[in-house]
């Protein structure tokens, strides 16, 4: 459940990440970008955790 969420999270600060880009340019919306790759990871870590 909390897996599903923290996948869902990153996958819509993703895309909150592209609209900024649009809009303002890669160098402002880089810590998006950032944050969502980090949720990522978290994701895999407690996915393979708890295999």
């Amino acid at each position: 459940m909390v897996n599903t969420i923290i996948l869902a999270l990153s996958a819509g600060i993703f895309i909150i990440g592209v609209h900024q880009t649009m809009k303002f340019g890669m160098a402002y919306s880089y810590w998006i970008f950032m944050f969502s790759v980090a949720l990522l990871l978290y994701h895999n870590f407690r996915r393979q955790k708890n295999k």
